[in-house]
């Protein structure tokens, strides 16, 4: 992987404020793509640690600067951990602006992907995901950097 690359997937911090930093002048919004609740697929219950069909929170965006999508990502929480979070009024939020405000938040290990999406056709060089755990409660948060954003900052092509 690029050195280039390697700052934005190995990153700690909020990858929300980066997107919105790198982008301007342009607006960085977040796109709702879809939001349900629903069986989580097999890899991601494994990463969670959830038994196969448990009912999962499931959320998919596409993160742009201006109108142009930048990253693609899909979050899983388990519904019982929920407890009173109120995920499903984040609208056109992202989820890092919830999360980051959480004074004992901690993200587990990176796991990279040069995989697809798989729910998106965007495509791009990498992907990663991540559990991030706050109290009692865990998301699996899934990141896929596409191609536009790797144009519009002449990043390499991996």
């Amino acid at each position: 992987m690029a050195p280039a690359w390697w700052r934005w997937v190995a990153s700690r911090d909020s990858l929300t404020a980066r997107l919105t930093e790198a982008g301007h002048p342009r607006p960085f919004r977040v796109r709702l793509l879809d939001q349900r609740i629903g069986p989580p697929r097999r890899d991601e219950a494994l990463a969670l640690g959830l038994p196969l069909h448990r009912q999962a929170w499931l959320r998919e965006v596409a993160l742009c600067l201006g109108e142009r999508p930048w990253v693609v990502a899909r979050s899983v929480a388990p519904l019982d951990e929920l407890r009173g979070q109120r995920l499903d009024h984040l609208g056109e939020r992202s989820l890092g602006s919830w999360l980051f405000r959480q004074p004992d938040l901690e993200r587990g290990e990176i796991e990279v992907t040069s995989s697809p999406a798989g729910f998106h056709a965007g495509r791009g060089p990498w992907g990663r995901r991540s559990v991030f755990r706050h109290g009692g409660f865990r998301v699996l948060v899934q990141e896929w950097f596409l191609d536009a954003m790797a144009d519009d900052l002449a990043l390499p092509s991996r």
